[in-house]
This record gives C-alpha cells, sequence and structure tokens, in this order.
C-alpha cells in the first residue's frame, strides 16, 4: 500500500463522523496519486497506472471526495429510481464507509427528456447517489489519465477550459489575411447515445468491470425498464470524459494525413473541438470535402459514431458560421465573432418568460430574477465582439419592462410609471431599480478580452502549477469585480480555503465566515471575516459546537 493512502486510511480509521474528515489530509493524498498517474501516462507505463488507479479508488480519502462532490453540486437534491438523497451528515458518513463494495452493482438510470434549443427533446438519465458516488471515485482516477493524453485543442468539459478558449483559438486560426478561408462544421449525430460499448470498454484506462456495469445498467421510463445497448448516458458524472476519450486522436489523425511539409502548410488544417461539436479548417472546399470529411467518417465509424447529414456542413468564412453560441464571419478584412442571432433569440425570449411569470410581482422580486440571467450572458459574450447586441438587447429588455409595468397599472399615466420604476441613477436615466437595487444594463459590461489557455497545458503535471495559479488568480480578480470585499479577502487569502487548503473558485463556491461571531459582538470588518467553502464553513460549526471554540483550531 502506497505510505501516504496508508497513513489518511489509518486517520479514517480514528475519525468518527463526516465533520471530522481531515480534508487537507484526503486532497493531499488524492492530488498526490493523481500527479503520479499523469506522470506514468506521459511516460507510457500503463501497467503502472492502473496500480496507482487501483490505489486511489481503494483509498478512503478518494470515496471522502467522491462523497463530498455529489453532495454539493446542482444535483445533490436530484434522486434516482430509489428515490435517495444523502443530506445528513449521517448519510454522508455511511456512504463514504460503504462505497467501493465488490459486490457493488449499479441501478438503472432514471430517464426524463428535457427540451433542446433547436426543438424536439434530449434524453436526460440521472444515477442515484450511490453510481454518482462511484463515478465521481472513478473519474478521480480517470481524469488524469483523459487530461495528459487529451487533444490540444479540445476545450469541452475539462479543467481549467471553458468555451471562451475554444473562440480564441478558432480566432487563431481563421483571424489573419492569410488564413483557411474554408470551415467543415462537425456534429455528431447522438454522439453521447451512440458511442459503442465495445470500443469503450477496449480503449478506457479503468475497471473494465465496472465500466461494463455501468454502461449496461439500462434505464427506466415510464415504469419500464429499457436496456441500453450503445452510449454513455447525459446525466453520469463520468459521462463527458468518456465521450471525450471517444472523441480525443482525431487531432493526431488529421496531423498525420500523408502531406509533404509544404502542402500541410499550405492545407492549413486544423480542428477546434468543444464537445461533440467541433470545426475544422481548410485551405480549400475540396480539401475538405475529398480528404478531411471522409477522414473524420472513418474515425468516428470505428466509435459506432457518424455525422449528421443535415448540421455538417463546408462553409466559407465570408458566409459566416454559428459556433458555441457566436457568429465567425470574415468581413472587411477581418474576423468578427459576435453572439449569434439564434442566441440572441433564446436570451430574449428566456427574459420575456421571465417576466410573463411574475405578472404580478413586486418589482425587487423581477430585479432579483433577471440579474443572474443579464449578468451571465453578458459575462460569456463579452470578451467578443458585442457592444451592438449588447445595445440591441437593452433595448428589447426595455421594452419588455416599460410593457410590464404598463400592464400592472392601466389606470395610471405613463409619467407615474416612469417616477414609479425607472430611476436617474449614476447619471443615467431610465434605470430599472427599487431602492438599492438596480437591474444590470448589458451595455455596462465592457469588453474584456480573454487569454486562451495553453494547449498542452495539464493541470496534473506540477509543471503548470504556478501557470495554473496566475489564471486562476486573474479569473477570481474578474469574477469578484465590484466586489470590494470578497475580492480583498480571496486574495489575502491567497484564493486558499484555511481549513481544507484547497483552492477557492467559483466552481467551489464560498461562505463568509464571521471569526468572531455576530452574536459576541463580532464585526462586519475585514479583520473578522475569512472565505470559506460551503462544506468546510458547515464542518467549522458543528467541530465548534462539539467541542467549543477552543478545541477547533481551523485557521492559520
Amino acid at each position: 500500500m502506497d505510505a501516504s493512502q496508508h497513513d489518511c486510511d489509518v486517520a479514517f480509521a480514528a475519525w468518527r463522523s463526516w465533520h471530522e474528515i481531515h480534508w487537507v489530509k484526503a486532497c493531499k493524498v488524492v492530488a498526490g496519486l493523481q500527479k503520479r498517474i499523469a506522470k506514468a501516462v506521459q511516460a507510457g507505463e500503463w501497467r503502472k497506472v492502473r496500480t496507482l488507479q487501483r490505489l486511489l479508488t481503494n483509498s478512503s480519502s478518494a470515496k471522502a471526495l467522491a462523497v463530498r462532490r455529489v453532495t454539493e453540486n446542482r444535483g445533490r437534491k436530484t434522486p434516482g429510481v430509489d428515490k435517495q438523497t444523502w443530506g445528513t451528515p449521517e448519510d454522508k458518513w455511511r456512504a463514504v464507509a460503504e462505497l467501493g463494495n465488490k459486490k457493488y452493482k449499479p441501478l438503472p438510470l432514471r430517464r426524463i427528456n428535457i427540451p433542446k434549443a433547436s426543438g424536439g427533446t434530449r434524453p436526460l438519465g440521472i444515477p442515484t447517489m450511490r453510481d454518482r458516488a462511484m463515478q465521481a471515485l472513478h473519474l478521480l482516477a480517470l481524469d488524469p489519465v483523459a487530461e495528459t493524453i487529451g487533444d490540444h485543442n479540445s476545450y469541452g468539459f475539462r479543467r481549467e477550459r471553458s468555451t471562451a478558449d475554444a473562440i480564441e483559438q478558432v480566432r487563431n486560426v481563421l483571424g489573419r489575411g492569410n488564413s483557411a478561408k474554408w470551415v467543415l462544421e462537425g456534429d455528431i449525430k447522438g454522439c453521447f447515445d451512440n458511442i459503442s460499448h465495445d470500443w469503450l470498454i477496449a480503449n478506457v484506462c479503468m475497471d473494465k468491470g465496472i465500466l461494463r456495469k455501468w454502461l449496461k445498467a439500462g434505464f427506466i421510463e415510464t415504469g419500464q425498464l429499457f436496456p441500453t445497448k450503445a452510449g454513455t448516458p447525459q446525466g453520469g458524472i463520468i459521462s463527458p470524459v468518456l465521450a471525450n476519450i471517444a472523441l480525443d486522436g482525431l487531432e493526431r489523425e488529421l496531423e498525420s494525413l500523408p502531406f509533404t511539409r509544404r502542402d500541410r502548410q499550405a492545407a492549413k488544417i486544423n480542428l477546434v473541438r468543444y464537445a461533440d461539436d467541433f470545426v475544422i479548417t481548410g485551405s480549400s472546399r475540396e480539401l475538405l470535402e475529398r480528404t478531411v470529411k471522409p477522414l473524420v467518417e472513418k474515425f468516428l465509424a470505428s466509435r459506432g459514431l457518424a455525422l449528421s447529414e443535415t448540421k455538417t456542413k463546408i462553409t466559407h468564412v465570408t458566409e459566416g458560421f454559428d459556433f458555441l453560441g457566436w457568429n465567425v464571419r470574415f468581413y472587411n478584412g477581418m474576423l468578427v465573432t459576435q453572439p449569434s442571432k439564434k442566441n440572441i433569440k433564446a436570451f430574449l425570449s428566456k427574459i420575456r418568460g421571465l417576466l410573463h411569470e411574475r405578472k404580478a410581482a413586486h418589482q425587487i422580486d423581477v430585479i432579483d430574477a433577471l440579474s443572474p440571467v443579464i449578468r451571465g450572458w453578458a459575462n460569456y459574450h463579452r470578451s467578443q465582439m458585442s457592444s451592438q447586441a449588447f445595445a440591441k438587447c437593452d433595448h428589447r429588455i426595455w421594452e419588455a419592462l416599460w410593457r410590464w409595468a404598463c400592464r400592472r397599472h392601466p389606470n395610471k399615466g405613463k409619467r407615474w410609471i416612469k417616477l414609479r420604476y425607472f430611476k436617474c441613477l449614476k447619471g443615467r436615466d431610465w434605470r430599472f431599480a427599487v431602492m438599492d437595487k438596480q437591474l444590470p444594463n448589458l451595455c455596462d459590461y465592457r469588453k474584456r478580452p480573454h487569454t486562451k489557455v495553453k494547449g498542452e497545458a495539464n493541470p496534473y503535471d506540477p509543471r503548470y502549477d504556478e501557470y495554473f495559479s496566475k489564471r486562476l488568480s486573474r479569473k477570481m480578480e474578474k469574477t469578484l469585480e465590484g466586489r470590494h470585499k470578497l475580492r480583498w479577502l480571496w486574495g489575502w487569502q491567497s484564493g486558499i480555503c484555511p481549513i481544507c487548503d484547497q483552492r477557492i473558485t467559483q466552481e467551489t463556491g464560498w461562505h463568509l465566515h464571521h471569526i468572531v461571531k455576530r452574536s459576541n459582538r463580532g464585526t462586519d470588518k475585514l479583520t473578522n471575516l475569512v472565505l470559506l467553502h460551503p462544506n468546510c464553513h458547515m464542518q467549522h460549526h458543528v467541530l465548534e459546537k462539539l467541542y467549543g471554540p477552543a478545541g477547533v483550531s481551523c485557521f492559520k
């Protein structure tokens, strides 16, 4: 047994409840094993990789982190077919103790259908809490492998990568005057539903027995059990990584085309992929149609997949194409990337729908409902050329708000309605505001350029630790823009939670903790505040009740 794992498992035997788990030790054990797995993959030592994966999945530290993940994410209150959720510390502690049983057998998925933006529905499979925790456990061992062997220009469902990185790479390969002028817009038909089970079992580096059980578990819909013959269900924690592994290698296939060095430079073939959506650039239509497309079809066929005939097409950059919610078009000697008409329409429809649902709501409730939607859409698009789209959407939102206000007061004059709902704030009139709250305007979000992640950067490689730390600092500064107290605290703590010694990010979330309680006349000054992870905050208060303030030494 690995020494660090043995130390933590001995500690686990001494822990008596969920809130007594020493998260610092647990995280260090798991992170150490993950780095060793990544190093072994780089060296091609696959026997050592599998040995380290077994150590990790049998580690009590990894089991605790897996349970913590599935009980803190957005779907923690959504049950599977067994209708169970782990809402109490006792449930979580019992789950850690029982996770990884050799007699483990997954239950079928609970199938629901969610609407797609393009019309129709998409099937979503919801595993039970136990199955989700098992997937999270094995994902800890599989993700270092996937990150190490992944394509450099694959950006979907990967740590430290986003859609902004993908669109910046599109700008890199199409934005110059001598760049490629033709694009193959690829869309895989039912990617998650059709991946070959045989290919996954043969090629994914993880416990084959566990993987086979997940793939063959079936699903329940309208009270009936249906078998699964292909695909990995959307809704499983490990499914995006399995799909990425199935699609990784396409970039290497394109690089291995039998071209001379000069012909390769002239062909200008580049791949940019986000999950199952991808674009491939080329110097001519004939090259993409006769050489690249057949290669892609052959690559996908070996994995049980096929291109969608209706959505896959070859386009000239002057005509423009949509990718990840942006429209990309070469116009007047420059590449223009702006929100697509389809994306704008969906955004405005959502705003109008929220207002329609709140015909009789108070103004402050309307602001609370619309603000995160507007803020999220603005932050998504502000890295590109969005000023015109923002101005247009601001006007459409104002029209919707005016109709909402007039509908509430049919017997009042327009001047009265204006004074009641729209204020003059910071030198700007017609701001939808009440008391100290106002609805954000899209035009207030200035363009903020995004720095693309390095293609070869691996979050499990110690050589890139400093690189990702600097990127996280820049990202959190932007996330906390305008929130001066939180921004100062995050910087003062170097972005580290003092209880578990792990990074505080937008994904993990945070709670503001008073070192001296308000009930004990503690102040809201920065010297009395600290940022903690939500679970760490709860753990601190539970231990404080059990052992008193003197018995809890959480803070450095």
